[in-house]
């Protein structure tokens, strides 16, 4: 499949008042056409910052993109001018963003929200705009008829639904689709997940679903990325990243998941705290929380060793330490 996304060595840093927040670091993603990617990490482990990397919307300052590239349909978008990312961004790439009760302008009308993101980049009349408002309406399951409404009166669900009917309002390439549940209750995350996959496959966009959720990941996406403090630790097909996990720190992330097969009367929750990003642990930055961790760990940076495309970032993949459980492979979970 031809690479609509790639990006390589990507660095995203904010500095303020003599501190540097390393938050992307390294990072390396690839997306074909008509994929799904999960990234997945904890709050703070640059999940967003990647996405407004990509969008080039990283606030500056005090956010700077330090280094790499990203290359969408063969361009580098962080060498285009700003005119030319302005026509990329709502046409080939959208994003959803996190809260839908913050995302739409209270004063407008649904309709004139979509209306003006048609209008920009397709030079619609305002009739023929609202026209299409209206099918974009339908296609996400919002009657036509409420174009002339105003977004207070509609539920979060629905409100949902309004921004992502704005995001592929002209049929983008690329969606990012940043925690798009999140301020949603159980039944209508079902809901508006279904509706991504259906329109997914209708209009043959690619997503980058960022989110802290497995279970959205194993309902939406075919390739699956581990984020810990600004690196990919692991990443590979849904199929690798579920039944053949290596990394402690995504053996971590399964173990506390309560199972519906196991009785048992605690979970197991990962040990201690995501790393402060202006002061990262030196060698590996998942080492003060792994418990595999061993004097090697935190003198030396894992690099990255690829299996069948399975990709993971520990010192045991590489010998460089013996554990024989995780080298052994915790397969079938």
């Amino acid at each position: 499949m031809e690479k609509l996304l790639n990006i390589k060595n990507l660095s995203i840093n904010y500095e303020a008042n003599d501190e540097k927040v390393m938050a992307v670091t390294d990072l390396e993603i690839e997306l074909a056409e008509g994929e799904t990617l999960g990234l997945v990490g904890e709050t703070g482990a640059g999940k967003t910052t990647t996405a407004l990397g990509i969008m080039r919307l990283v606030p500056n300052p005090p956010g700077k993109i330090v280094s790499g590239e990203i290359n969408f349909q063969g361009r580098n978008l962080l060498t285009i001018s700003e005119e030319d990312m302005r026509a990329i961004r709502g046409r080939q790439i959208s994003m959803i963003f996190q809260d839908p009760m913050t995302s739409l302008n209270p004063v407008l009308t649904v309709g004139d929200q979509i209306a003006e993101v048609i209008q920009i980049h397709e030079k619609l009349s305002t009739k023929d705009a609202m026209e299409k408002a209206s099918e974009m309406l339908e296609l996400v399951g919002i009657p036509g008829n409420r174009l002339n409404d105003y977004p207070h009166q509609f539920s979060g669900g629905m409100k949902q639904r309004v921004v992502i009917a704005i995001a592929l309002a002209c049929n983008p390439k690329l969606l990012i689709a940043d925690e798009p549940t999140t301020a949603l209750d159980v039944t209508i995350q079902a809901q508006v997940l279904d509706l991504m996959n259906d329109l997914k496959e209708k209009l043959r966009t690619s997503m980058l679903l960022i989110t802290h959720d497995l279970g959205v990941v194993a309902q939406v996406c075919d390739k699956v990325a581990i984020m810990y403090a600004g690196e990919i630790i692991e990443s590979g097909t849904l199929y690798d990243i579920f039944e053949k996990p290596k990394h402690p720190y995504t053996h971590g992330l399964f173990d506390s998941i309560p199972s519906l097969d196991e009785d048992v009367t605690r979970l197991k929750p990962i040990k201690g705290l995501m790393p402060d990003p202006t002061d990262l642990p030196s060698g590996c930055r998942f080492h003060p929380r792994c418990p595999y961790a061993q004097e090697e760990c935190s003198k030396r940076s894992p690099r990255t060793t690829i299996e069948n495309g399975h990709k993971v970032k520990c010192l045991a993949y590489e010998g460089v330490i013996n554990v024989p459980e995780l080298q052994e492979g915790r397969n079938g979970r």
